[in-house]
């Protein structure tokens, strides 16, 4: 597939009118060079300057699509002049989803270097909203009505961290009720077995939305959406296409490298995706996020691409816009207008 840049950002505009959302999991990838991005843009004395890129290509990227997952947050809090740095580059209907950083989200620290001397030991923050209000929220409010979703993604729970998932789900519920009203809280776990009506009620409780994610020991997608419960808020649906289940995260980083093609095809993430899309079009009121990664089949724009164009997606009614009333109309390439 080629990716053909005109139709997705035409899609993209017309999908975000009826409140749903499609983009990539981050966006510095040179991979997309003459598909997404225009190398000229970004030149300095004949080569294109990394620095330039990365500092810059937010903006070509909101060219064309209207959200996009910010995974950078997850590594450190971010500043307030970060976020208004990249709030600087996108228009109004522009939609950040964030990861919430792991200070608040890590039970005990996995032994990697950049934990330092507490790799191993317990995190004395976990679940701290307190500091979640202070040290990322503040900083979110200045740009809050390009926040489109604040996702907890917690890692995968070892027994040394809960001897019963029920234990995690209570720490959840006191949690959730500590933090300040009115913001698009998500939560994506990495525990398979501890999707159950619990935890579903949990997040409903408090109108949390629980993320679908595809990743190497979660169930895939098209499961997830089935469990009774999942869709968890009424006013907001979430879905991460990152990995195909069963494959290691470094596996994928050294199979699809550079990113610049697809280069494994999973038709099951298509479907889901593309039915996610559908749904969001056909429910009043509701907002939809839907991101995908190069991880999963090598080429996230070309992924969404598929998904956009994808039968399953081709014969429902088309892309509504709830605010208007009005329905797209078929042009035969899967791509309607309005």
């Amino acid at each position: 597939m080629s990716f053909d840049r005109a139709t997705i950002q035409s899609a993209a505009a017309l999908l975000a009118k009826a409140g749903v959302y499609v983009g990539t999991s981050s966006w510095k990838y040179d991979g997309w060079f003459g598909q997404l991005y225009t190398p000229a843009r970004y030149e300095y004395r004949g080569k294109v300057a990394k620095t330039r890129f990365e500092r810059g290509c937010l903006a070509e990227y909101a060219e064309v699509f209207k959200t996009v997952c910010v995974d950078a947050a997850y590594y450190t809090f971010p500043t307030r002049k970060y976020l208004e740095g990249m709030a600087a580059q996108v228009q109004d209907d522009f939609r950040f989803a964030f990861k919430v950083t792991d200070e608040i989200t890590i039970k005990k620290f996995p032994k990697l270097d950049r934990f330092g001397d507490r790799a191993g030991k317990p995190n004395e923050n976990f679940l701290n909203a307190d500091l979640f209000a202070t040290a990322f929220l503040a900083s979110c409010d200045h740009i809050r009505p390009n926040v489109g979703l604040l996702m907890f993604e917690f890692s995968r729970f070892w027994p040394t961290d809960y001897e019963h998932w029920r234990d995690f789900v209570a720490d959840l519920d006191a949690f959730l009720g500590k933090l300040p009203k009115g913001w698009p809280y998500a939560v994506e776990m990495r525990n398979a077995h501890w999707l159950r009506e619990e935890y579903f009620a949990c997040l409903a409780r408090h109108g949390v939305t629980h993320v679908y994610n595809s990743w190497d020991a979660m169930p895939p997608v098209n499961e997830q959406m089935v469990l009774p419960g999942s869709r968890t808020n009424p006013a907001r649906v979430a879905a991460r296409f990152l990995l195909k289940p069963g494959r290691k995260y470094e596996e994928a980083v050294k199979t699809f490298q550079p990113y610049d093609k697809i280069q494994e095809v999973y038709p099951d993430a298509r479907k889901a995706g593309a039915e996610l899309m559908a749904e969001g079009c056909d429910v009043p009121d509701r907002e939809t996020y839907i991101y995908v990664n190069n991880r999963l089949e090598g080429n996230a724009p070309e992924t969404i691409e598929a998904m956009v164009e994808s039968e399953y997606f081709r014969v429902m009614e088309g892309f509504k816009d709830r605010r208007s009333g009005q329905t797209g109309v078929d042009t035969g390439n899967g791509i309607d207008t309005v």
